[in-house]
């Protein structure tokens, strides 16, 4: 039976290789093999390492302790969107669907911000320590068979970021703000590389959008309707991609 085709990739870490071409896998992937995939020996499964190349993994034993294969890694993993994402910090339960969303995409920049309607508490919530982020984006990798971890960078002062880290980032992009009733439309299918900024749901405030603009951001709209956060990235960076 083979198990190639429908399912995830399974992420491999340096530290699962026993030897050059064969990993050991425990805990939470042995649970997803054993329970989803129900593997027999001799059995393939679509495999990645971390930062590197995808392949296949066949399987050389199962045992409720752990998950055997030998590998064979060639493929490249899916190019990335030419899309740098700046985002105002949403509510904790959102963000782990946010980052879970932007790996699984292709963006591979996410910055995050103040504003005046985001929650200080926000900065607080365990979804924002490395180890939140990091399994979040792992998640999302798995499932867009991917292998490069999105780079995930927090910003609590809105000003200084703008002035400071905003000119360099949008350097050489289209740099827009996904704002309600700006006046012009969003673009389709940006023929260069794209700075994303995209507010609170609520909206920046006037003054946040005035320093945005005035830091090199076109504002545009993407219709009448006002869309949640995690509704908006999706269907901005589908409008946005070629």
């Amino acid at each position: 039976m083979q198990l190639d085709g429908t399912v995830n990739l399974i992420l491999l870490y340096d530290n699962d290789f026993v030897s050059r071409n064969s990993v050991r896998l425990m805990g939470r992937r042995l649970k997803h093999i054993l329970e989803v995939h129900q593997p027999a020996v001799g059995d393939t499964l679509t495999v990645g390492r971390l930062g590197g190349l995808i392949g296949k993994g066949r399987i050389t034993a199962a045992t409720s302790i752990a998950v055997e294969m030998e590998v064979a890694l060639g493929k490249a993993p899916p190019a990335p969107l030419a899309i740098n994402l700046v985002l105002a910090l949403p509510r904790p339960k959102v963000i782990k669907r946010v980052l879970l969303s932007i790996a699984s995409l292709g963006v591979k920049r996410l910055d995050l911000i103040n504003g005046f309607r985001v929650e200080k508490s926000y900065w607080q919530s365990p979804a924002l320590s490395p180890a939140g982020i990091r399994d979040a984006l792992v998640l999302g990798l798995e499932q867009a068979r991917d292998t490069i971890l999105p780079e995930v960078v927090q910003h609590p002062l809105f000003k200084p970021f703008v002035e400071d880290k905003l000119p360099g980032l949008i350097r050489g992009t289209l740099a827009l703000i996904a704002h309600p009733g700006a006046g012009d439309s969003c673009p389709h299918a940006a023929a260069q590389p794209v700075t994303l900024v995209i507010g609170p749901e609520g909206g920046f405030i006037p003054y946040e959008l005035e320093k945005l603009v005035a830091g090199g951001c076109h504002p545009v709209q993407i219709g009448a309707r006002i869309l949640r956060v995690e509704t908006a990235i999706p269907f901005i960076l589908g409008r946005l991609c070629p």
